[in-house]
């Protein structure tokens, strides 16, 4: 009887409760190591993939033997990264090409050398992004925190889709975020005529559309045998803190030691959207961090919504409407 009291005793509950929830919060139904689709001859792309999720993503799609580019934006951490891949995986087919989503000059440059040495892409992993950036107009008139987590994304898919096509079938996968739910959709964000409140609520507006951006390009691909999801890795321990305040930082640390995922559990709704067989033919859905089908935001499912920003994005890249670069902006 002491013993079944000691299992019962009061100061269980608490813990037990804060181990479910741990539990819940690293959650995940399926895992790479029991998905035994090989890569060899497909060709992927994984942008921002010197760290984090892009890092760990970039990774397995190497050890499953596709010829994998890691579009970067510093060399160095790039480099580093690529020679980290490589020995993990023993695949020698891993390169580093420079790309900063912030730069809509970035993404010609990185399309036009990929187009010029490349045949193929089967897979496009739309990972870059970041947190907490300040208000900052860009040279090319941009918002600094918009164009660097979904115009650049937007240009670079549009400008590779011809190559999708002719490997079909091939997927996109654009990583959003749960925060989605409280982003806004206002075009002037774009271009950084209006700011939102704060970088919080402008991050939460990037991820939103991301996922409108899904949605609107699934419609146009339909029949090309290109398909692009979205989704919500969930809470991971990555670098995206780093332009917050210390405090800030401190306090994202400690949560995520005990709550968050790690880089690799965080890049399992990623990975799932480019190689399951599960998720093949399906498009313009959004997967939750359990790589479960989950439901959007009303926002994000608003067809209406979606065709509008996806005619100012044309506008502020200098695509015409029917995604092709006008002459002014043609890729060489």
């Amino acid at each position: 009887m002491e013993l079944l009291a000691l299992f019962w005793h009061p100061v269980w509950v608490p813990c037990t409760l804060f181990l479910s929830a741990v539990l819940w919060a690293r959650r995940g139904a399926w895992r790479p190591a029991a998905c035994p689709v090989d890569l060899r001859g497909k060709t992927a792309v994984v942008t921002g993939a010197n760290s984090g999720i892009g890092k760990c993503v970039a990774l397995e799609l190497a050890r499953r033997n596709a010829r994998t580019i890691l579009a970067c934006r510093s060399r160095e951490r790039g480099e580093a990264a690529v020679e980290e891949i490589r020995r993990a995986t023993g695949n020698p087919d891993v390169h580093l090409r420079i790309l900063d989503t912030s730069s809509m000059a970035s993404v010609r440059n990185f399309a036009r050398q990929f187009l010029q040495e490349e045949r193929q892409l089967h897979i496009l992993v739309n990972n870059a992004g970041s947190a907490g950036l300040p208000f900052e107009v860009t040279s090319e008139g941009l918002s600094l925190m918009f164009a660097t987590n979904y115009l650049g994304h937007f240009l670079l898919t549009n400008l590779l889709l011809d190559a999708m096509k002719s490997s079909a079938p091939s997927r996109i996968v654009n990583v959003s975020s749960f925060r989605h739910h409280k982003g806004k959709v206002n075009v002037h964000f774009l271009s950084g005529k209006e700011q939102p409140k704060n970088f919080d609520k402008g991050y939460c507006s990037t991820k939103l559309m991301n996922v409108l951006f899904t949605v609107e390009l699934a419609r146009r691909l339909q029949g090309t045998g290109v398909t692009v999801n979205a989704l919500n890795p969930g809470l991971v321990r990555t670098e995206i803190m780093q332009n917050y305040s210390w405090c800030a930082r401190l306090l994202f640390h400690v949560m995520g030691i005990l709550f968050f995922k790690s880089p690799t559990q965080g890049s399992f709704s990623t990975t799932y959207c480019a190689v399951s067989e599960e998720v093949e033919g399906i498009s313009g859905k959004y997967f939750d961090s359990d790589c479960s089908l989950a439901s959007p935001s009303p926002l994000a499912r608003d067809p209406t919504i979606g065709r509008k920003l996806w005619e100012a994005s044309e506008k502020l890249v200098g695509l015409d409407d029917g995604g092709r670069e006008t002459a002014s902006r043609k890729v060489a």
